[in-house]
């Protein structure tokens, strides 16, 4: 079952495509990693597929309904955002009050064990926090919720790495206890990569990648030796980045043949999912007729 479904989804602002012809599905219970650079499109993404913003063109259903002021898709959804902000006057048990009214599934065990885990104090005003303990309680707001879908976009902003482990492990968890879908937005790929379950690149409001994480990992190689056997190589492949140096090339190439590249006496280095976002990326550039990456499951 398809949880988020867009079909040639545009968004414009003025003269500005934020997103261009979009067609995409979100399978439930999976952790999606929403990726790519800033400006890329992932923010006017989740604004329309949370109703916060409307599609110039296209179709868009969540949970298979029209989401635009629909309370039965809505209650369902919780999304936090980079810069949540709050009223003034709230404190942090203020916040967590509205979430438990406002999300039908709300875990207040949950909720009380992450507040002392993240070392906040309910009786502190919001805006007086720092900003990682901000980050903090929409990390909490956000697993507590225990929303069947839940956007996370940059929720780390200000937490240290002990506090950023502390969400990505508590995530974890809980989600093997209690699947729903995910969306995480995120720039520190590394980090996330062990638990992110689909990947889907965004790139000048296009979709440059849309594939199983597992099949995505092991889908380029970096491939390095002399450069005639190298070009030589990488012939029939597909190329997202390439350095010379003298007579030595290194190229990042898609579909390569372990042996094959072996058998040639070239030498091969994995790729990290960052590194392959951020290759792809580069290498597409602004190609009016690039087309998504899709890589079978």
């Amino acid at each position: 079952m398809s949880v988020i479904e867009f079909n040639a989804v545009s968004k414009r602002y003025g003269g500005i495509t934020a997103l261009d012809n979009v067609s995409l599905a979100l399978g439930e219970h999976r952790i999606t990693g929403l990726l790519g650079r800033n400006g890329a499109g992932k923010s006017t993404f989740m604004s329309i597929a949370t109703a916060r913003s409307f599609a110039s063109e296209g179709r868009v259903r969540v949970f298979g309904e029209n989401p635009y002021e629909n309370s039965g898709v809505l209650d369902r959804v919780c999304f936090i955002g980079e810069n949540q902000t709050y009223p003034q006057a709230h404190k942090v048990r203020h916040v967590l009050d509205g979430a438990r009214i406002a999300f039908p599934l709300w875990d207040e065990n949950l909720a009380r064990e992450l507040v002392d885990a993240f070392g906040l104090l309910t009786g502190q005003l919001v805006r007086k926090l720092s900003r990682g303990q901000r980050s903090a309680v929409g990390v909490i707001v956000g697993l507590a919720s225990r929303a069947p879908l839940t956007f996370f976009d940059e929720p780390y902003l200000g937490l240290d790495a002990v506090a950023r482990q502390l969400f990505y492990d508590r995530l974890v968890a809980d989600y093997g206890e209690h699947p729903r879908t995910i969306v995480l937005s995120t720039h520190l790929i590394d980090e996330v990569a062990d638990l992110i379950e689909h990947v889907v690149v965004l790139d000048h409001g296009r979709v440059m990648i849309d594939s199983d994480a597992d099949s995505l990992r092991g889908s380029a190689v970096v491939v390095s030796g002399p450069r005639a056997a190298v070009e030589s190589f990488a012939t029939d492949h597909e190329v997202l980045q390439r350095e010379d140096l003298g007579g030595f090339a290194r190229m990042t190439i898609r579909g390569a043949s372990a042996d094959h590249a072996r058998q040639q006496g070239l030498t091969l280095e994995p790729v990290s999912l960052q590194q392959l976002v951020v290759r792809a990326t580069t290498a597409a550039g602004t190609a009016p007729d690039h087309t998504p990456e899709r890589v079978a499951s």
